[in-house]
């Protein structure tokens, strides 16, 4: 990779991770401040350095990306489309350094983070497409009737458009998916926004990499300069910074709820308020109802197991609750949980900090009154930072009275609530907050013979899973990763899929504009062939 003397960005493959700030299509140092990426599973610091932004190359940055926006959102829906494609091809062009330096810098194993890389290629591909066919925008269209009696209708036609420049925080636990390529820099490009990414301390060379590939995707298809930046930090003021800047639009964050409220309020006392989209935590409740339990009760412990380690149980989907009656399987079951936990081999964590806070979470709820300790691994691996699984146990009428055990537990913890019948298991579900997900564990015939715990969960919950487990999440059009306050900011809108782009748009009518300088989705002759809402009958015909 060659530079010219403000280091534009040549088409030409870089692999050295720079640690510089993308501003566009420069590279920017011009701070003192540096941090460096850690390695959890070793406990040492790698080797580059990487440079925080300054309040100057905040302000650059926005400036550029405000006047991208004005180019960028007027870009064909097919030419993004093909911004989008060149950035998974450039994605795949790092090859193993990409998986490799993510596996230094997180502690996922290579395996892990192949099927997410995967997964982030696949949601790019998935806007790609949403994008060429084009239905997506929901044109409008209301015909004008000038002789309707006792006044004309006007015409009227309406469509979905960009909102501008968006602020993307990436997240810890997903290194690929959910950051700087990942759930809200797919949908937020796709929709026309310049983007800025606040790239994350633990994997500052991962997110250089793959700002390299998407810078370079951007010059291959000929977008604006701004059309994508991002800056570095280790603290909070960079991040401050671009939320408060006027030209910002909205925000994606994925993370904790301390760090989601406080995104959402500097973005509340703003002049103008933005939207901030954030995914804040959940302890994703399981429900298990005494029919299903008696007769899968063995099954049903090593299933659930399964799910509160996997990952090192840093996923926004553990399982952190699990609700039982005392009713026939209920030993059978907590032997075979128990069993499957103590088995469970302890994990790298994400970082240091994060493996430090799971502990004393973890001692804070066993230092509950009458909460106990049921099973904690024994199986310890080599390395730094490892997480032990774990799960303890408390009464519904004990879970009920303390608050404390409602809250979540980030990594491989869960609490089992054992309840006297199903009254009190109904009750202990009234106290829980908004969730991502919720899950019954019921035979068929339970789902009916059970309405108010089965409204209850529905009513907490933007995934409802019957027989399953909230581990792993779907990439399709039906997904919704969002869900009541406090899990995510707005439980109207997805994070995951397809609709997720809904985020970043808002809706504009024209009214009475002559054909020929309409945008092309709402012109008589339909020239993209998409579907449209004409005079209230869906059609792909020209009018």
């Amino acid at each position: 990779m060659f530079f010219t003397q403000n280091h534009t960005f040549h088409i030409i493959a870089m692999t050295t991770i720079q640690g510089k700030n993308f501003i566009g299509y420069a590279l920017s140092a011009e701070g003192g401040r540096k941090f460096q990426a850690y390695a959890p599973a070793t406990d040492t610091f790698l080797p580059e350095a990487f440079h925080c932004a300054t309040p100057d190359e905040v302000n650059k940055t926005m400036a550029l990306a405000e006047k991208a926006f004005d180019e960028y959102s007027q870009v064909p829906a097919a030419r993004r489309a093909d911004f989008l494609i060149a950035i998974t091809e450039e994605i795949l062009a790092l090859g193993d350094q990409l998986l490799e330096r993510a596996n230094q810098e997180t502690g996922l194993p290579i395996a892990r983070l192949q099927g997410e890389r995967a997964r982030t290629i696949n949601q790019l591909t998935q806007f790609a497409d949403l994008l060429r066919e084009g239905s997506w925008v929901e044109a409008s269209i209301d015909t004008a009737q000038p002789d309707r009696a006792p006044a004309p209708k006007p015409d009227i036609r309406k469509m979905l458009v960009p909102i501008g420049p968006v602020i993307m925080f990436g997240s810890s636990n997903f290194p690929f998916a959910y950051s700087v390529a990942g759930v809200d820099s797919g949908p937020a490009l796709a929709a026309g926004n310049p983007l800025i990414v606040k790239a994350h301390p633990a994997h500052p060379g991962v997110s250089d990499l793959t700002a390299q590939a998407i810078a370079r995707a951007a010059q291959r298809t000929g977008m604006p300069e701004g059309t994508f930046s991002m800056l570095y930090d280790d603290g909070f003021e960079v991040g401050a910074a671009l939320v408060k800047h006027p030209a910002s639009k909205a925000v994606g964050f994925t993370g904790s709820y301390k760090g989601g409220m406080a995104l959402y309020r500097l973005a509340q006392e703003r002049e103008e308020p933005i939207p901030v989209f954030a995914e804040m935590g959940s302890v994703n409740p399981i429900v298990v109802l005494p029919g299903y339990l008696q007769k899968n009760a063995v099954e049903l412990g090593k299933t659930l197991a399964g799910s509160v380690s996997l990952g090192a149980g840093q996923f926004c989907t553990n399982p952190g609750l699990v609700f039982i009656t005392k009713s026939e399987g209920l030993d059978a079951f907590q032997d075979s949980y128990k069993t499957e936990i103590l088995q469970t081999s302890s994990a790298t964590m994400l970082t240091a900090g994060i493996c430090k806070n799971y502990y004393k979470l973890r001692g804070q709820a066993l230092a509950q009154p009458n909460v106990s300790a049921l099973a904690i691994s024994e199986q310890h691996s080599e390395g730094k930072n490892q997480a032990e699984a774990s799960i303890a146990l408390v009464s519904g009428k004990d879970f009920i009275a303390n608050p404390k055990l409602h809250e979540e537990v980030f990594g491989p913890f869960s609490l089992l609530i054992v309840c006297e019948d199903t009254d009190e298991l109904y009750d202990a579900v009234l106290h829980l907050k908004g969730q991502l997900t919720a899950t019954l564990i019921a035979e068929e015939v339970e789902v009916t013979a059970y309405p108010k715990i089965v409204r209850q969960l529905a009513k907490i919950s933007g995934r409802f899973i019957l027989n399953g487990v909230p581990t792993g999440v779907e990439v399709c059009p039906s997904i919704h990763h969002g869900g009541p306050f406090p899990a995510t900011a707005d439980s109207k809108f997805t994070s995951v899929g397809r609709h997720s782009i809904l985020r970043f748009v808002r809706p504009q009518s024209f009214q009475n504009w002559p054909d020929t300088l309409l945008p092309d989705e709402l012109k008589n002759a339909n020239p993209l062939g998409i579907y449209r809402l004409v005079n209230n009958v869906q059609t792909r015909d020209a009018i």
